[in-house]
């Protein structure tokens, strides 16, 4: 389902990624934050649907749903992007912000300065909607611009990424590397640590807004 997955390489990673130039009018469908103290604190099914507009949206091979498949007429960002489902999983901001956060401060390569970045842990996001704990499934990130990664979840766990939702303190904004944006801190793994900036961030796309899920036999 969705767009073919690109190889586990992806040989176009390397080049530097903007957003379409039409992406202000796609404003309309990508999810928009909620105020963070806007949700209430009690305890809330893992398959409730989200109170607020949905920020990311988990399908493929999961066990958990809380909402039903594309309307090709009002899903347009999945419809246009060849994105197909009959059920998945959606997190709002206050879902997202209730999970357990951590903390990173990597130096960015766009500013090359340190920053703080903070959200769970992606393989926490994917544990909740019920994704298989094989090492080996696949998991696509899919971005606002059609940009797909392809990692496993056995290294979302091995390069400690997050599903970040704050940098210095700050939600991250659409329009810049918001709403959520996948990233891990190269300084902590051994493989990438020694890499130029440049390539350090290469599986890491901001704007994601789709993640699914493929088991392996």
């Amino acid at each position: 389902m969705g767009l073919p997955p690109p190889s586990f390489a992806i040989a176009n990673a390397m080049k530097k990624r903007e957003f379409l130039a039409g992406a202000v009018a796609l404003g309309a469908t990508v999810p928009v934050f909620a105020k963070p103290g806007a949700a209430g604190t009690s305890a809330t099914s893992a398959t409730a649907a989200p109170a607020s507009t949905p920020l990311v949206t988990l399908s493929g091979a999961i066990a958990r749903h809380n909402r039903g498949p594309v309307d090709p007429a009002l899903d347009q960002l999945f419809h246009k992007q060849l994105v197909q489902f009959d059920a998945a999983y959606a997190l709002d901001f206050a879902m997202l912000t209730r999970m357990p956060a951590q903390t990173i401060r990597p130096t960015l390569e766009y500013d090359a300065k340190p920053h703080s970045l903070r959200g769970p842990r992606l393989a926490d996001v994917l544990v909740q909607s019920g994704a298989p704990s094989n090492p080996l499934t696949q998991v696509l990130l899919r971005a606002i611009d059609g940009y797909v990664v392809a990692t496993t979840i056995g290294q979302v766990r091995e390069y400690g990424f997050l599903l970040a939702t704050h940098i210095d303190d700050k939600p991250l904004a659409l329009g810049g590397l918001g709403p959520l944006w996948a990233v891990y801190d190269p300084a902590a793994i051994p493989a990438l640590a020694g890499k130029p900036l440049k390539e350090q961030f290469t599986l890491c796309p901001w704007g994601v807004y789709h993640i699914q899920v493929n088991a392996v036999s």
